[in-house]
């Protein structure tokens, strides 16, 4: 037996529902956020990760997939999405279609880490990005819009953190600080944060392993300019004015090199740990890394199996629609064929419509028309074969109805209302 790759899942039955309810919220909030759909590709060039995402990070140190193809390019599945929604926006010309542009995008990224709850190696995220705005306005609407999703999916106990940190020149001053700090605490913390220390001492902040060297670490709002605190102060005025409540996590740096000034994340404690489920932030300098002209951009990235282990946790009540509304039964050839006709008749009044396709004598098609959560089932035999008439039994309570077959369609729609 062949088996799936770990670190991936299958998703079906019960579990598509979660997954459909999720997409479809995007959907509804994207729509009333006036947001435009992008699908890029799942590979791109190595050197778009190796440049925005950071050589010195552990996703392109350790996580990526990375092959050679038969041209002998170097291909990496994508192991996020704002770099090829940044490398799109420059490829495409998107700026010629006037500021901001705003976009989304869902799809599986890919990533080489220990599988566990709600970290796979194929993940998927929604994600959301204004690119050509500076403004703190941008940030405000993009946190705003991952409180509205989460909203839209019923999900209510989360906490926003926030910080800044800085521009290029604020965070130079801040890392020389941080490694005064920490040059004589490194060489009693872990592997990667003593290989950390020189090439992204900002990472030491978020180690989970070492967190209480960390504590009395210099503050990144200390060391920002008048522009950067500026803002700040004004993104954090917006969500006072909108009542929308936040901390201040001053370790809150994110894990990707192309992050600038705001820098947030959603986390909810129903998950433990592992309780992020919303990240984002700021990245003015990416475009321009990836080879465009400057362009100031925010958005942010949703886990999408982190929201369904929520939706799990928190008992949120989800809409069902995988039942069978109909299920088309009959005993013979040419039965099957009349049940076709009356299946094509159903479905194009947008009923379910299920037809029994194993060739199994009634008393097993019934089985499985109770087992699969059919409605209704429309009986097909011989007597009704012959006087053009169909049987329609009612499964909660196995009353029967013959029902001409003409006006079967419209019987069913009035005894589903009822049902």
């Amino acid at each position: 037996m062949i088996n799936r790759i770990k670190g991936t899942q299958d998703i079906a039955f019960e579990d598509i529902e979660y997954w459909q309810y999720i997409e479809q919220a995007v959907r509804n909030i994207t729509f009333r956020y006036a947001y435009n759909e992008i699908r890029t590709p799942i590979f791109e060039a190595t050197e778009l990760f190796k440049r925005s995402v950071g050589e010195s990070t552990d996703v392109v140190q350790k996580e990526m997939y990375t092959f050679d193809d038969k041209g002998g390019r170097s291909i990496t599945l994508r192991p996020e999405g704002t770099a090829s929604v940044a490398r799109a926006f420059i490829e495409n010309s998107f700026i010629n279609l006037g500021s901001p542009v705003k976009l989304f995008y869902m799809g599986p990224m890919f990533r080489y880490e220990k599988p566990q709850a709600g970290r796979l190696r194929q993940f998927h995220q929604f994600g959301a990005e204004i690119l050509g705005s500076a403004s703190p306005m941008a940030d405000f609407e993009i946190i705003e819009l991952a409180y509205e999703f989460l909203k839209e999916v019923k999900i209510n106990k989360t906490r926003l953190f926030i910080n800044s940190i800085g521009c290029p020149s604020c965070r130079a001053r801040y890392r020389e600080a941080l490694r005064e700090y920490f040059r004589d605490k490194v060489d009693g913390m872990c592997e990667d944060c003593r290989r950390r220390f020189d090439s992204n001492v900002l990472r030491l902040l978020d180690c989970k392993i070492d967190r209480e060297q960390s504590e009395n670490a210099p503050n990144i709002l200390e060391y920002l300019d008048e522009e950067c605190r500026k803002h700040f102060e004004d993104l954090k005025w917006y969500l006072e004015k909108a009542r929308i409540d936040y901390e201040i996590d001053p370790h809150l740096v994110r894990g990707l090199d192309y992050y600038s000034r705001t820098a947030f994340e959603i986390r909810s404690p129903s998950l433990g740990s592992q309780d992020q489920i919303v990240g984002g932030g700021r990245y003015d300098g990416l475009v321009e890394v990836i080879g465009g002209k400057s362009c100031p951009a925010v958005g942010f990235a949703i886990g999408m199996e982190r929201i369904v282990m929520l939706l799990k946790a928190e008992k949120v009540n989800i809409p069902t629609d995988r039942n069978s509304e109909v299920a088309i039964l009959a005993t013979g050839r040419e039965e099957s064929l009349r049940g076709f006709e009356y299946a094509r008749r159903l479905r194009k009044a947008g009923i379910s419509t299920y037809v029994d396709v194993m060739e199994r004598n009634m008393r097993n098609q019934m089985k499985h028309a109770a087992r699969i959560g059919a409605k209704i089932s429309v009986i097909i035999g011989d007597e009704e074969l012959e006087k053009d008439l169909v049987t329609v039994k009612i499964m909660m309570d196995g009353s029967q109805y013959q029902v001409d077959g003409d006006y079967m369609v419209d019987y069913i729609i009035d005894k589903l209302r009822d049902i």
